[in-house]
């Protein structure tokens, strides 16, 4: 099964569905990687200055990342960071559409719209746009996934509360998700921020309660196709 991962910065893919990337790779699923954004300019003083070291360095460790989990494919756009909206939508959908059709998914993982951060939203409708059900789409399913300091920080949004209604048992997996995050070095934190390794522990933990396991990575499942097979 084809397996693309579309996430809006680097460490967003890892954060989302690291635990449950892993377990899919081990056992033998084609999964790409694609980080929408740059990951840097809205940091600095000025939007328009950018650190090429620290791009850079951002992009190596995302592909290290994403080789902890298994991920032999990380396709990076580039777009400017924190600033999706700022972008027609059209052409992020147009750049989505080039992706899917290259790479042929019949999964998608992306973005819950309720995220704090808006280019998380941006990137959740450009991918339902992308991958609208019509006839000949490849697309069979979409789930999308929590970022911990951003889906949780979403606070009086009960309109777009995230309702995670699967569950991956990522028990075996969760120190490949813990490794690849550490690959992040300028995007972690010290707990008790959510982006701290023991937060991201407690996180899978508690999930894994929920459904009867050690630990679990939670999803919201936004589609489902299933199509008769039609033999000549």
């Amino acid at each position: 099964m084809k397996i693309l991962v579309v996430a809006a910065h680097p460490d967003d893919e890892v954060l989302g569905c690291g635990g449950a990337i892993a377990r899919l790779a081990q056992e033998g699923h084609d999964i790409h990687f694609a980080i929408v954004g740059e990951g840097v300019t809205s940091r600095g003083s000025s939007r328009d200055q950018t650190d090429p070291q620290q791009l850079s360095r951002l992009h190596r460790q995302a592909r290290a990342a994403a080789e902890c989990l298994g991920v032999k494919v990380v396709t990076l756009f580039g777009l400017p960071d924190n600033r999706l909206d700022t972008i027609p939508l059209l052409e992020i959908v147009k750049l989505f559409e080039q992706l899917v059709e290259s790479v042929r998914p019949e999964v998608i993982y992306t973005h819950h719209p309720g995220d704090l951060n808006i280019d998380h939203g941006v990137v959740h409708r450009a991918v339902l746009t992308a991958t609208r059900p019509m006839s000949g789409q490849c697309v069979r399913e979409v789930y999308t996934f929590e970022v911990p300091s951003s889906t949780d920080w979403a606070f009086q949004r009960p309109e777009h509360c995230f309702r995670p209604n699967v569950f991956i048992d990522i028990t075996r997996t969760l120190d490949a998700k813990i490794s690849s995050f550490a690959c992040y070095d300028t995007e972690a934190r010290e707990f008790p921020h959510p982006r701290s390794a023991e937060a991201l522990r407690a996180t899978a933990t508690r999930w894994g309660s929920v459904v009867g396991c050690r630990a679990a990575e939670a999803f919201e499942l936004i589609r489902s196709v299933r199509l008769e097979n039609h033999h000549p």
